[in-house]
């Protein structure tokens, strides 16, 4: 059976995804942070994978650190022998004015969104190679398609991780690795539920389909990514943001 890694799946997007391979048929491995609190969520998670009929394991891991990101993917493919898709979906968000952001606040971002990409996606390839055959897909946004004023460290994070994502796509090529982004919008998460009502409206406003996106929206093309079905499709960034950029 096909293994599945989802880096930061505890929650939110991620957990969603997590799921729908689950439902897909993938065993997952749901990366959490090591605390008791994401602890806790993605044991839950892991629950929700098994009613597939699948395994469903945790891995506590702060994936802006190598060594701890090394350390997991080599326990990954001891205890499941495969790893055939890497999921880069950690994340974070300090928001702020570039003249108010500090210094240790752009670069937490950049560590937890860019740098784990390059950890995981460095240490999983290694194991994709000798198999010759991987599915990655890396959450970037469309902050990093756009920029998103108050959100400077995020907007470059995820501008780097989609010249990342086609980087990997022309390295890895070869060796049948793909690898896509995904550039999510106005997305229903917790991040998005602690906005004001007044901010929320309008936000909507500027999406054609009028409407806040959901994270099983995300996962289902992510699914599509994974699948053989999107064996031809590599280095490509999908935008799903209900029409946000027109």
């Amino acid at each position: 059976m096909a293994t599945a890694i989802i880096t930061g799946a505890s929650q939110g997007i991620g957990a969603c995804i997590a799921k729908r391979l689950a439902q897909d048929g993938f065993d997952v491995v749901i990366n959490h942070y090591p605390s008791d609190s994401d602890k806790e969520k993605a044991l839950a998670v892991a629950e929700e994978c098994r009613a597939f009929g699948v395994k469903a394991e945790c891995y506590a891991a702060d994936v802006s650190k190598f060594e701890q990101c090394e350390a997991m993917v080599k326990q990954v493919k001891a205890d499941f022998g495969t790893i055939d898709a890497l999921v880069n979906n950690a994340g974070i968000t300090k928001d702020k004015l570039l003249a108010r952001m500090s210094e240790d606040e752009y670069d937490a971002v950049i560590a937890v969104n860019q740098k784990s990409v390059y950890n995981m996606t460095k240490h999983v390839t290694a194991v994709m190679m000798k198999q010759r055959y991987g599915r990655i897909v890396n959450v970037a946004s469309v902050a990093g398609l756009y920029g998103n004023p108050g959100q400077m460290n995020y907007s470059a994070s995820k501008a780097a991780v989609i010249g990342m994502t086609k980087t990997v796509a022309k390295e890895f090529g070869s060796r049948n690795i793909t690898c896509n982004a995904v550039a999510p919008g106005l997305i229903r998460t917790p991040m998005t539920d602690v906005l004001s009502d007044e901010l929320k409206a309008k936000m909507i406003e500027a999406v054609a389909l009028r409407r806040y996106g959901e994270p099983e929206e995300i996962a289902s093309v992510v699914s599509f990514l994974v699948s053989d079905n999107a064996s031809y499709v590599t280095g490509q960034v999908i935008e799903i943001s209900g029409g946000l950029s027109m």
